[in-house]
């Protein structure tokens, strides 16, 4: 392996297949590590980085998704720019979305999802998960083979997050006509697919048809899921805009498919390359939960988390300016 400093996290192919021994020698040289060819503060100890998670005052989420590729339209000089984010976070990727928001904004919009997702509504929605894994096997169990991140793990999650939305199963095949998952070629239906109209916003046509369903269940509620999701409230009893809520329905399709999808298939793949451990959970179902925890530990669907430090601060023992992007 190249020398750590000869390395681009961001652009070496070389560390797709592989990164663990960038991390691990990011770790050999401490905790918190500056990388200023690369405009980062690399942040690999436990305490460390949940020190920088808990203080979103010094910390922003602004730049989570794009890290140290954030584009502010002013420089961002000085040794406070938190009047600079707040003034010009709009124009960042994901804006719109929960994971790139700050309190008080994420605040509220997590207590609005967090109003949906009830420990009776996901008891409802594990009863739709057993059928759903079954329904999405018996789509290509009779050609003995499959693509499995394509044919089963991705319409797989997508589909869960679906029906914890409560959109109608009428619609379950539009929606992966939406996102490119179509089981039927040509099933499409009102709605596009994932960018075939120039949209910078991918899921622009999730939005749209998310906010159907919230304007007419506001309009008229039904007893139903998306009618309680359209009828909730913020924690002060106010009703959130219409967009707000359409956002934290999207957000979930954005946030949980991709990573469900790449959790599912390193779960397969310690599975196949040790056969001794399928023997062990078909005898051991009750150690299923624990085997998927293992998995996220060991080969996490996400390999890196961005903060935007808001004024100059220290991390650990090391000094950290304002600016500069703490990668946790």
């Amino acid at each position: 392996m190249p020398e750590l400093d000869q390395l681009d996290f961001f652009t070496d192919t070389s560390l797709i297949e592989d990164p663990y021994p960038y991390f691990d020698a990011l770790r050999a040289r401490g905790p918190v590590l500056p990388l200023p060819a690369l405009g980062i503060v690399a942040v690999t100890g436990y305490e460390e980085a949940n020190e920088v998670y808990r203080d979103p005052e010094t910390f922003s989420s602004c730049n989570s998704v794009v890290g140290p590729f954030a584009s502010f339209p002013v420089p961002l000089e000085g040794d406070d720019v938190g009047e600079i984010i707040h003034r010009y976070r709009g124009t960042l990727p994901m804006n719109e979305h929960m994971v790139t928001m700050d309190p008080p904004q994420h605040t509220l919009e997590r207590a609005l999802l967090m109003r949906l997702i009830t420990p009776k509504r996901l008891k409802e929605n594990e009863a739709f998960v057993w059928q759903l894994a079954d329904r999405q096997l018996d789509e290509f169990l009779a050609d003995g083979r499959c693509e499995f991140i394509r044919a089963y793990a991705q319409p797989f999650a997508m589909l869960v997050v679906a029906d914890l939305l409560g959109v109608p199963e009428s619609d379950h095949e539009r929606f992966r006509h939406g996102f490119g998952l179509a089981h039927s070629p040509g099933a499409m239906g009102e709605g596009g697919q994932i960018g075939d109209d120039g949209d910078l916003n991918a899921l622009s046509w999730c939005d749209d048809w998310f906010t159907r369903y919230i304007e007419d269940r506001r309009r008229e509620p039904r007893g139903d899921v998306l009618t309680d999701l359209a009828l909730a409230t913020y924690p002060d009893g106010s009703t959130p805009p219409v967009p707000n809520v359409v956002r934290s329905a999207t957000f979930l399709f954005a946030a949980g498919q991709e990573t469900t999808a790449r959790m599912l298939a390193v779960a397969l793949k310690y599975l196949a390359e040790n056969p001794q451990y399928q023997d062990e959970l078909r005898e051991h179902r009750e150690r299923i939960p624990e085997f998927i925890e293992e998995t996220l530990r060991i080969e996490s669907p996400v390999k890196a988390d961005f903060r935007l430090a808001r004024r100059a601060t220290k991390v650990g023992d090391v000094d950290v300016a304002a600016a500069p992007r703490s990668c946790c």
